[in-house]
């Protein structure tokens, strides 16, 4: 069967720059690009971030039963297309997905077997620092996203397989590897 790797984390954690890496270094690896209906941030791609879609084709899509998970965060609604996800893993591709903590216990109901990994900032000035560098966010934007990860941080211990600090980007990344290599030894 094939792997369905989730990342998960608090904003600033680094999962996207995992993410990232890990595509860049396992060709047989398929990332599962999100819906989004917030307007793209200075740099983001369209169909490479997010698809940026209007509220009501995203609602269209979630009134369907299309998505795998959806959520309404900070105003926007994001989701997880279902359909190529399951097309991807009917032919073999291990599947990655990176969404936040609500989004990844969606993911664990529907599929038990799926490998949530948690990425945690090496410590709360760090992510604080990131978040102020990548200049995304208004000063009460970055306190709220801190704030939220303390709870997420929380539940990280029960609800996922996994914990990786990213204090370092090499070490956790061959962490993360080690976990999907693992696991494809395990299911197949």
């Amino acid at each position: 069967m094939p792997v369905l790797l989730v990342l998960a984390g608090p904003s600033g954690a680094g999962k996207g720059t995992l993410g990232r890496a890990l595509l860049d270094a396992e060709p047989d690896l398929w990332w599962s690009v999100s819906w989004a209906t917030r307007s793209a941030r200075p740099g983001e791609v369209d169909g490479v971030d997010y698809h940026f879609v209007t509220r009501t084709e995203f609602e269209r899509l979630r009134d369907a039963g299309g998505f795998l998970e959806w959520f309404e965060v900070y105003g926007d609604l994001k989701g997880t297309p279902a359909a190529p996800i399951l097309d991807h893993r009917a032919v073999g591709h291990d599947v990655l997905i990176e969404v936040d903590v609500q989004g990844a216990r969606a993911i664990r109901k529907r599929f038990p077997d799926a490998v949530l990994v948690f990425v945690a900032p090496p410590s709360r000035e760090e992510q604080r620092a990131r978040l102020l560098n990548r200049a995304q966010d208004s000063p009460e934007g970055i306190e709220r996203r801190l704030a939220e990860a303390e709870a997420e941080e929380a539940v990280a211990v029960d609800l996922f397989d996994h914990v990786v600090v990213n204090d370092q980007l090499e070490r956790a990344f061959a962490e993360v590897t080690a976990i999907l290599t693992v696991r494809r030894a395990m299911d197949r």
